[in-house]
């Protein structure tokens, strides 16, 4: 039996190139490339421009999603990178967007999601009181 259902990465860029942030279809298109180079399998996207700047999106993919927000103001983008799969690579997207946003620094840090020690807890307990 598997430990837990999912992995999130949240990557944070920071001294981006302002113009990369504010740019909706370089976004689009770097989130698209970072989704391919984890080997995750694209399903949708979406992606909006917010005013006077600013962008928010989603790559939906069969392993959950990535999802990204800038502020071009603060040279800064927020990415979230959830998976189900033990083979996607989150690693290889992040050093990609770091690269591809020009990025000064990055901070990433990963959590385990969905304890499957924790759901048999809950579910037997539930089964418990259910019976009383």
């Amino acid at each position: 039996m598997k430990e837990i259902l999912g992995k999130q990465t949240m990557l944070e860029l920071y001294g981006c190139k302002k113009t990369l942030l504010n740019n909706k279809a370089f976004i689009e298109d770097t989130m698209l490339q970072a989704a391919k180079a984890a080997k995750a399998t694209i399903i949708e996207h979406y992606f909006h421009q917010f005013s006077p700047y600013g962008i928010s999106g989603t790559v939906v993919i069969a392993e959950s999603h990535i999802n990204i927000h800038t502020w071009p103001e603060y040279d800064f983008a927020a990415i979230d990178i959830f998976t189900c799969s033990q083979q996607m690579d989150d690693e290889k997207a992040c050093t990609f967007l770091k690269e591809a946003f020009e990025a000064a620094e990055s901070i990433s840090q990963t959590y385990k999601r969905g304890s499957m020690a924790h759901i048999k807890k809950v579910r037997d307990s539930q089964i418990l009181h259910h019976h009383q």
